[in-house]
């Protein structure tokens, strides 16, 4: 590629550092589909013929079969999947597969590959993240009824449901389906026909290019389409906070499945055994989750930093944008089928998660509660009697709503009988009726909301 220019060939570690085939031949479809509208678009204006545009494209499927069939041969005098698909192209035609490369660079040719990737990935992401979601949504609703300790500090707070307690990491899912569709909307402006920087003397069509390849146009300045990477770091940016979310909610089903806690058992298919002790049953699937997605920021990071001090317009530097994205998202799609998997296959204990509740003291807000209500007593006050019958109760070694009424009204005199209606877990639960409250009516109308809407 470098004839006229350079007498020598490149020294072997400088081909090996120069090359990118080894990761960038992931990109040979969306480089294939680029290729195809170009050159229709090359035709269909004239800047070569209509028999050299049909000869070109009629090759490019070929080389797209050949890939297909038999992978991408990683031939590092290539370089990378644009002169890897041009040396294929012209095994099959010939000379006039130079034609090809009229009116473009490989500046814009890789920007337009990979914005055609991270789209595709973002609608793969979806996809798994929907099904995520359906998965919490078939648990919750099994769920509505069944009390488990809300935890704040780690320490036993107010009775929730398990299903509510779902319902939440369905809403976490939920704005990151709408964090990828944002990325997804910004990133859909074409390069290609930006040539290396500053566009082309040829009478290109880029309006073509970019409908053909479901672009919603072609990109406004020449020197961003080339340089522009906002759009994997902003996937990567998605793929990040998605994997946060999934690492707490793999922490919570690590913590859950310990033997102090035993919530939840997780299936077979999503344990590990010890090689030494067999009574243990691993948690190990959750725990990768919870590591990978210590990697996944490790890459948006790594794109970031590349990114911080680049000038315009392209930069070796930029070859290194597809590793991390490459890597973020191969774990990410790992992450979100192992975490669909375990969800939808967990054994959740709720006799234990409701014995926790009722042990923890879990309604004392309940008692401040109807000490305000059916007493008139300012909240600050009622807060102090009702950390004294706590302690009672602590001294008694009992629950709140065994607590004898004896000892209620020597704490305090306006306390009656009534109140035991609010101190167990089902009265506390069900008394939570606010928008996006605990009580099992609220959470069966958020599934049917989500299960009706968009939100899922």
């Amino acid at each position: 590629m470098w004839g006229g220019r350079f007498a020598e060939g490149p020294a072997a570690v400088m081909r090996e550092i120069n090359a990118s085939i080894p990761f960038d031949k992931r990109l040979w479809q969306q480089d294939v589909a680029g290729s195809q509208a170009h050159v229709a678009m090359l035709g269909a204006q004239g800047i070569v013929s209509s028999e050299d545009a049909a000869t070109i494209g009629a090759g490019l499927a070929q080389v797209a079969a050949d890939y297909a069939a038999h992978g991408v041969t990683e031939d590092l005098t290539l370089e990378d999947i644009h002169m890897q698909t041009e040396a294929r192209l012209a095994e099959k035609i010939g000379p006039v597969a130079g034609r090809l490369h009229t009116a473009r660079s490989r500046n814009d040719q890789v920007a337009t590959d990979f914005k055609l990737w991270v789209r595709d990935a973002i609608d793969q992401v979806t996809a798994a993240l929907i099904a995520f979601q359906d998965a919490l949504l078939v648990r919750a609703e099994e769920h509505a009824d069944s009390v488990m300790p809300g935890f704040t500090h780690l320490q036993s707070a107010q009775p929730v449901t398990l299903g509510h307690h779902l319902m939440a990491y369905h809403e976490m899912i939920a704005r990151d389906r709408g964090r990828f569709a944002d990325a997804r909307a910004r990133l859909n402006r074409c390069p290609l026909g930006s040539a290396a920087l500053a566009g082309t003397g040829f009478p290109i069509d880029r309006d073509a290019t970019a409908a053909t390849l479901g672009f919603d146009g072609p990109t406004r300045n020449s020197l961003d389409g080339v340089s522009d990477r906002d759009f994997a770091i902003e996937y990567l940016t998605a793929a990040a906070q998605c994997a946060l979310h999934l690492s707490r909610l793999a922490e919570e089903f690590i913590l859950w499945a310990s033997q102090p806690f035993g919530f939840v058992s997780l299936s077979d298919q999503w344990s590990t055994g010890s090689s030494i002790m067999p009574q243990k049953r691993n948690p190990d699937a959750a725990e990768l989750v919870r590591g990978h997605s210590g990697r996944i920021i490790g890459c948006l990071t790594a794109l970031m930093i590349t990114m911080k001090g680049l000038p315009l317009a392209y930069s070796k530097d930029m070859q290194d944008d597809k590793p991390p994205v490459f890597e973020a998202h191969d774990l990410l799609g790992l992450s979100l089928a192992a975490m669909t998997g375990m969800v939808a296959s967990a054994t959740f204990r709720t006799e234990r998660m409701r014995g926790a509740a009722e042990a923890g003291f879990a309604t004392a807000t309940d008692l401040a509660d109807w000490l305000v209500r059916e007493g008139g007593i300012p909240f600050r006050e009622a807060h102090h009697i009702t950390g004294r019958a706590v302690k009672r109760a602590e001294e008694l070694g009992v629950s709140l709503d065994k607590l004898p009424l004896d000892d209620l009204i020597a704490i305090d005199a306006r306390i009656d009988q009534r109140v035991y209606g609010v101190l167990t877990v089902d009265a506390s639960v069900a008394s939570r009726t606010s928008f996006g409250g605990t009580a099992p009516a609220n959470v069966r109308a958020a599934i049917r909301a989500a299960r009706e809407g968009d939100g899922r």
